[in-house]
């Protein structure tokens, strides 16, 4: 076995995106996925700074180009600038993303960037005050749209909008989606509700496909993009009267699988090789030790397991109770 050459799981399938949790500690109500609020404090074995940096240059060396730090709320924890450095300063990352609720966003954002974010994804699941609300349980839209607005005119430019789509608001929320990215070069994406351990109830009244809206708007002259290197599973389409791009992340559509180029691991450094997956690996010990050639030699042999597809259809969601736990 080559421990050297890049990750490569048994469809040909170049594993170049690591997802990466911190935490799953989270602020929200969201009511697709803690309704209830996240019950209790941050676990005690989040991964150290210093595993973190074991993890990120083993993942390099075995050929991760990007790595995208989620949470549960990654910005909770108050060493993510320097998570971030970590990740940035891992041999041949090519880019570093932050996924976030935006929470303060303003105040926080420039000793991110200091770091060397790359790219930041922002979930605002509606432009409306009252109904991101209703789905949040925070007051934060308004603060959040207006921290968007002083990053841009910053001269950041990477950023993509991430809004969930749900059958009671889908109606109200794509011409607020559409007018907002009128005039901002920023990519909005709707993201296909997923069934998890904890939200059938919810999952069979609010799922709603994204192919009846993407149809739509192939029919209003929207164009597909190509696929960029390292990129996740969104169909981006761009429309020469807009100054921003909207695109759709459907796991339920015909192939969603097919690309996949993503391994996830939890705050607790534990491997996922497929979202809704049985099986967690555990890289702990590894990482503890600080031991880089034996993790390159699991992660090898582990990744041979990966599986072509998820089992969504099948309504199996594996070990997923709540999005929260990895990050989506």
């Amino acid at each position: 076995m080559n421990n050297t050459a890049p990750l490569t799981d048994p469809f040909d399938r170049r594993l170049s995106y690591l997802r990466l949790s911190v935490t799953d500690l989270c602020n929200y109500r969201c009511n697709y996925c803690l309704p209830h609020g996240y019950q209790g404090k941050a676990k005690p074995d989040e991964m150290s700074l210093a595993e973190i940096e074991t993890l990120a240059n083993t993942f390099a060396q075995c050929g991760t180009r990007k790595i995208r730090v989620t949470g549960g709320e990654p910005t909770l924890r108050r060493d993510l600038a320097d998570i971030i450095a970590a990740c940035k300063a891992a041999p041949h990352i090519e880019n570093v993303a932050l996924t976030t609720n935006a929470f303060r966003l303003g105040r926080i954002f420039p000793a991110y960037r200091a770091a060397g974010l790359d790219k930041l994804n922002v979930s605002i699941d509606s432009f409306n005050p009252d109904t991101f609300y209703q789905i949040t349980g925070k007051r934060e839209c308004e603060n959040i749209l207006r921290d968007l607005e002083a990053i841009l005119e910053s001269g950041f430019g990477s950023i993509k909008i991430n809004t969930l789509l749900l059958r009671r608001y889908a109606e109200q929320t794509l011409p607020d989606a559409l007018a907002y990215i009128k005039t901002r070069p920023v990519t909005l994406r709707f993201i296909e509700l997923m069934q998890t351990g904890d939200n059938l109830g919810f999952f069979n009244s609010q799922h709603l496909s994204a192919a009846r809206i993407e149809r739509s708007l192939q029919r209003e002259g929207w164009q597909l993009l190509p696929r960029q290197p390292h990129a996740g599973p969104a169909r981006e389409y761009y429309h020469r009267d807009f100054a921003g791009s909207i695109g759709f992340i459907a796991p339920y559509s015909e192939d969603f699988c097919k690309s996949c180029n993503r391994l996830r691991v939890t705050a607790q450094g534990k491997m996922h090789l497929c979202l809704f997956g049985g099986i967690a690996y555990d890289l702990r010990d590894y990482l503890k030790a600080a031991d880089a050639d034996g993790l390159r030699q699991y992660l090898h042999q582990t990744v041979a397991q990966k599986p072509e597809h998820h089992y969504l259809h099948d309504k199996k969601v594996g070990l997923i109770t709540n999005l929260s736990m990895t990050g989506g």
